[in-house]
């Protein structure tokens, strides 16, 4: 199929000491950082006959912690602009009738600029909240169990031997991060892990940063404090480069202070960042979507994606495995921004 350029309208060891010393918001990251960012998405042997192919591929958008623009689109056939809800998260959308070549490829590439967030250190939290007051109705998708992220059982036993004695949202949350530090490694060996199963991480121990934050995710509501799962893609700091995977993290809910991000398996990755993981997000990243067992639009007919951050793909109405993706950034010097205009 020859591709045209589109537009749309759119891881329990007794706990180790900590010796961190504290560290300012910006020691590790650049307050800002801007580049483009190149998704791509190739579906190979399509089935000789198929009918229908639908495909769904998450899509940045800007808000207050990054701006993005979409600077082109290619592929085969139109790409919809569509939202998911409750979480509002953003999709481009196309369908393939009756496809009679294969490969199909589509490229998404974005301008972004990543703002560091900081919702400042652990005294300045623990300060400006106001402890564990109820949290407002709207925010009753954060405290309520997905699929693989339970708020009962075992997991309200150790949220509440983590949080006891424990006084206001910022101090059990604290608590519950260092136990996630202290007790999760980042060891993607086996299987398993990248689910974001907190029961398997209880057993297992280990995980990548799905693993981490599901675990935490977990703790904080079963604790009654909201807490959602974001996911997106790292960006080395490097001028360009492939990016192998995606990356995640969390935010959780502080009556009088809002959402405060934390980033444990980047923190466990570099202890000298425990602290600066909590209440700050480097520039290094860029953020897709948020929440789990995800109900896309339109509808797919498969059953709830487990998170969304790769592209979800049917053909006739069931899941189809045969997609490649590649994921590429290059830097934009300050000097070089202006000239690339605005989405064409």
């Amino acid at each position: 199929m020859k591709a045209r350029t589109l537009l749309t309208p759119l891881y329990f060891p007794a706990l180790m000491a900590l010796a961190v010393a504290p560290l300012m918001p910006g020691e590790f990251s650049a307050p800002s950082r801007t580049f483009l960012f190149t998704y791509q998405v190739t579906l190979k042997n399509l089935p000789v006959g198929a009918k229908r192919v639908r495909v769904w591929i998450p899509s940045a958008a800007t808000d207050a912690n990054q701006t993005v623009t979409l600077k082109k689109v290619s592929g085969p056939v139109p790409l919809h602009a569509t939202r998911e809800t409750p979480f509002d998260n953003h999709i481009l959308y196309g369908e393939m009738l009756h496809p009679t070549a294969s490969p199909a490829e589509f490229t998404l590439e974005y301008l972004v600029t990543r703002r560091e967030y900081s919702r400042g250190d652990y005294d300045h939290l623990l300060k400006e909240s106001q402890g564990a007051e109820s949290a407002p109705p709207s925010l009753a998708a954060y405290l309520a169990p997905d699929r693989l992220v339970p708020t009962d059982g075992r997991i309200k036993t150790l949220a509440d031997e983590n949080t006891r004695g424990k006084q206001g949202t910022v101090e059990k949350v604290r608590a519950l991060y260092d136990f996630v530090f202290n007790t999760v490694r980042y060891d993607k060996s086996g299987t398993g892990w990248g689910r974001g199963d907190s029961l398997w991480v209880c057993d297992s121990k280990h995980g990548n940063c799905t693993d981490f934050h599901s675990l935490f995710i977990s703790l904080a509501r079963a604790e009654g404090i909201p807490a959602r799962f974001e996911i997106g893609f790292p960006v080395p700091t490097g001028t360009e480069g492939t990016i192998p995977g995606y990356h995640c993290w969390a935010e959780f809910y502080a009556k009088g202070v809002g959402w405060v991000p934390v980033d444990i398996s980047e923190a466990w990755k570099d202890p000298r960042k425990h602290n600066y993981f909590f209440g700050t997000l480097d520039a290094n990243r860029v953020q897709f979507t948020v929440g789990r067992d995800l109900t896309l639009q339109p509808k797919q007919d498969g059953p709830p994606l487990n998170y969304f951050i790769y592209p979800y793909v049917e053909v006739d109405g069931k899941e189809f495995e045969g997609v490649e993706k590649k994921f590429t950034y290059r830097e934009v010097p300050a000097a070089g921004r202006g000239r690339l205009g605005a989405a064409r």
